[in-house]
């Protein structure tokens, strides 16, 4: 997986990953049946990992609850020491070319997965009077998601944790208030009869 991750497909020659794997090419084309194959496998493995993540942030009590969640998450996944910083699912496309000129368009399709978990969450937030009405789910979906890769391409450069938090930080006013926060009324002041 972090051969992948780290050359990106077109980048990673099947001598990196017989190294990296400890085995022979034949097989590699014996157990995946091509290079391809094996990043197929690289990718769903990584989508098994992150299942429990998008899990998670799904479940916060308000749409703005699962962005920031989702985004703060994010940062701390993304710079982590434990694999390489960005995402895969980004990553992997950034340089392509000869025979893997379809990979990007098959990132962007597994890309596509979490902005339909979050068109259908915030779908259910405008049931359920968290967002307005009239908010476009899939357009803030879209929002959050490139915000997402604009993350993931930021932490393989070397941004830290807590440069990634604070632009967290700056995107989570541009949220729509929720219908209930806008409209509630002010409190009036409280007069206090100084006669009394």
């Amino acid at each position: 997986m972090e051969v992948f991750w780290l050359h990106g497909y077109n980048g990673t020659a099947m001598s990196d990953l017989t190294e990296a794997m400890g085995i022979n090419s034949p097989s590699i084309y014996s157990a995946f049946g091509s290079k391809r194959g094996l990043f197929d496998a690289v990718l769903d493995r990584y989508d098994q990992r992150r299942a429990d993540f998008k899990e998670h942030f799904l479940t916060g009590k308000t749409a703005r609850d699962v962005v920031e969640m989702l985004l703060r998450g994010t940062v701390q996944w993304l710079t982590s020491s434990n694999e390489p910083r960005g995402c895969l699912l980004v990553q992997a496309g950034l340089a392509t070319g000869g025979d893997g000129q379809d990979i990007p368009a098959l990132l962007a399709r597994r890309r596509k997965r979490l902005e339909h978990l979050l068109t259908a969450r915030f779908d259910q937030a405008k049931v359920d009077g968290d967002l307005g009405v009239n908010e476009d789910s899939s357009a803030l979906a879209r929002y959050v998601q490139t915000i997402f890769s604009g993350l993931a391409v930021q932490a393989a450069a070397g941004a830290s944790a807590a440069e990634l938090d604070d632009v967290v930080t700056r995107i989570m006013p541009t949220w729509p208030a929720s219908p209930s926060r806008k409209a509630r009324p002010k409190p009036k002041p409280t007069v206090r009869n100084p006669a009394v």
